[in-house]
């Protein structure tokens, strides 16, 4: 499950965006802004998404039972899949409707003062969050990996979640500004319900990544090349395996993975000395991949030892 990172994460992005929803809904009202509208929305569908997601925790938080042998962690990507529904519709979709409806019915203009004083202010929140959740990234990122390349990897939808609508919302208060900027030094109503309308675009452009990475999740994505990689060595390093077949994973959760392998050990070893091998490989692999609570290895040398049918499956640990 996701860890006191993860939480803090979300907790500051919420005390930023009810603060910055209200400040924002509020010059809205004063100055008729449709930027500043849409942006309000924008800060309020951020707060009630990561709500959601506090919840999705709980929810993938529920102990193991009959019908859910390896938990409810995919509950997490249930949850997170419906926010990404939410900043497609709630908060692309009205912005855009919000920015067309008053390109036929620009607003007249009013002194932006307001307008800059709360968007900048916007802009410290707002960064002071995307701050915390790039490095609570950088906990997982690998030497010379890009942001990008570590948020796409990492399977902490929540963390990746707050990045993205971070992202999102400091793109759109740079629209924003600049809609209200050419407003003004043009006397021109028009570019501000036009920048709600972009700002609207950058939302439904976010909401695809998030539904993209949630659906991946969902479905049973596998750990990357490059871990797959480094379990295959560490398999294969080992003196009694003899060969490894296929090698399989699935993320279960935020911070739960299982894996199944088909090892071939040397045929000379005893059925003692293949246990042993087992549990040593059982080790390593949880050492290089803690998020691996299940774990079973497919024994071809180990089912001959012991002359039984079928294959011989190993339990990691008592979390299998």
């Amino acid at each position: 499950m996701p860890g006191a990172g993860s939480r803090r994460v979300l907790y500051v992005a919420i005390a930023g965006d009810v603060a910055i929803a209200v400040a924002k809904f509020f010059v809205a009202a004063v100055t008729g802004s449709s930027a500043m509208l849409t942006e309000g929305v924008h800060s309020l569908v951020d707060t009630g998404n990561e709500l959601l997601l506090l919840y999705g925790v709980r929810r993938g938080q529920r102990a193991v039972d009959e019908w859910h042998p390896f938990g409810y962690g995919k509950t997490t990507y249930v949850w997170s899949l419906i926010v990404a529904l939410l900043v497609f519709s709630v908060g692309g979709g009205v912005s855009v409707y919000e920015g067309i409806t008053s390109l036929n019915e620009p607003p007249k203009l009013a002194d932006p003062t307001w307008n800059y004083m709360v968007l900048g202010v916007a802009a410290v929140f707002q960064g002071l969050s995307w701050r915390v959740s790039q490095k609570e990234l950088d906990t997982h990122r690998h030497t010379g990996e890009s942001l990008w390349r570590a948020s796409q990897r990492d399977m902490d939808v929540l963390v990746f979640t707050v990045f993205v609508e971070d992202s999102a919302a400091l793109i759109g208060i740079a629209i924003a500004a600049l809609g209200v900027g050419l407003s003004h030094a043009l006397s021109n109503p028009y570019f501000d319900p036009a920048a709600s309308v972009l700002i609207g675009l950058v939302l439904i452009a976010s909401a695809a990544l998030l539904a993209r990475k949630s659906v991946s999740l969902l479905v049973g994505v596998s750990l990357d090349r490059d871990q797959l990689g480094q379990l295959r060595k560490i398999i294969i390093a080992d003196p009694a395996v003899e060969s490894l077949g296929h090698l399989l994973t699935m993320r279960l959760g935020p911070d739960s993975v299982l894996l199944t392998a088909a090892v071939r050990f040397q045929r000379r070893l005893s059925l003692d000395e293949v246990e042993h091998a087992i549990e040593r490989l059982e080790l390593a692999i949880k050492v290089s991949c803690p998020a691996i609570l299940h774990l079973y290895l497919e024994s071809g040398a180990l089912k001959d030892a012991a002359h039984a049918a079928g294959k011989v499956a190993a339990p990691a640990s008592p979390h299998s």
